[in-house]
């Protein structure tokens, strides 16, 4: 019996020390990443009864309302501090008014630990692929952009109403697209896709990261934006495209982390 009992105990102490052996570093969990769009004016949230109704001045001096503000992010990556890079290849498109797509969880899980998250603000040249995101043509209106400006897809369209140098009331359309030259053969584009880099932050279970958008930012840095020189037809205005890629550049940062 003494011997058996021996026997027995050498037994699971072979298959612990086997286990342990295999198993090494417990490894880590496989979690899914949720974000949240957020929009204010230089710090003041946005709300969405001030659509139609706050009135919010730019940095030119123009009193101005909002109306419409959706806009497009992208590719949203996380990289391991050891260099690893997990890609969740997707997009997501935000309504701030409506309240479409605050909210979105990568379809991506990754192990927990301390990454560096970065998303796109629009398409890059890479993903900008006329005709192939059929789904955000059904979201808020056309979402494609034509043949003659590169084709692709809008990054944003903000739009609302700013009183002129007139003291009229006057409807502004601030759409973003990838810049384009028209009447140049063959067309001359600049992507005008946006990184933007969260650092590093720690993922574990139930992560949702905060992205805000300044929406003032958009008018003031580094060109402020006259809108009585500039409030329609800006697609195909080129120099307008490159001037909201300089300006878009501080729009976004990292808010909280829960």
């Amino acid at each position: 019996m003494k011997k058996i009992t021996l026997m027995l105990a050498m037994a699971v102490a072979i298959i612990s020390c086997k286990n342990d052996d295999e198993s090494g570093t417990p490894q880590a969990e496989n979690v899914s990443v949720a974000f949240q769009f957020t929009q204010n004016w230089d710090g003041a949230e946005i709300a969405n009864s001030d659509y139609g109704s706050t009135v919010y001045t730019n940095e030119h001096g123009e009193e101005l309302k909002l109306s419409k503000l959706v806009y497009l992010m992208s590719d949203i990556t996380f990289t391991a501090t050891d260099g690893t890079v997990y890609d969740a290849g997707d997009y997501n498109l935000i309504d701030a008014r409506n309240g479409s797509g605050l909210t979105f969880t990568p379809d991506i899980e990754i192990p927990e630990g301390t990454y560096n998250v970065s998303l796109t603000y629009g398409f890059d040249d890479e993903d900008n692929i006329d005709g192939a995101y059929l789904d955000l043509n059904s979201s808020d209106g056309s979402w494609s952009v034509p043949a003659m400006l590169g084709g692709g897809y809008h990054f944003m369209r903000m739009e609302g109403f700013y009183t002129n140098d007139a003291s009229e009331e006057t409807a502004f359309q601030f759409h973003n697209i990838r810049a384009a030259q028209p009447g140049t053969d063959p067309l001359v584009t600049t992507d005008t896709s946006i990184p933007v880099d969260l650092g590093q932050i720690t993922i574990e279970q139930g992560t949702t990261i905060e992205v805000k958008m300044d929406v003032s930012e958009w008018f003031k840095n580094p060109n402020v934006w006259n809108l009585n020189d500039l409030y329609e037809v800006l697609m195909p205005n080129y120099v307008a495209q490159i001037m909201m890629n300089a300006n878009g550049q501080t729009v976004f940062s990292k808010g909280s982390v829960n």
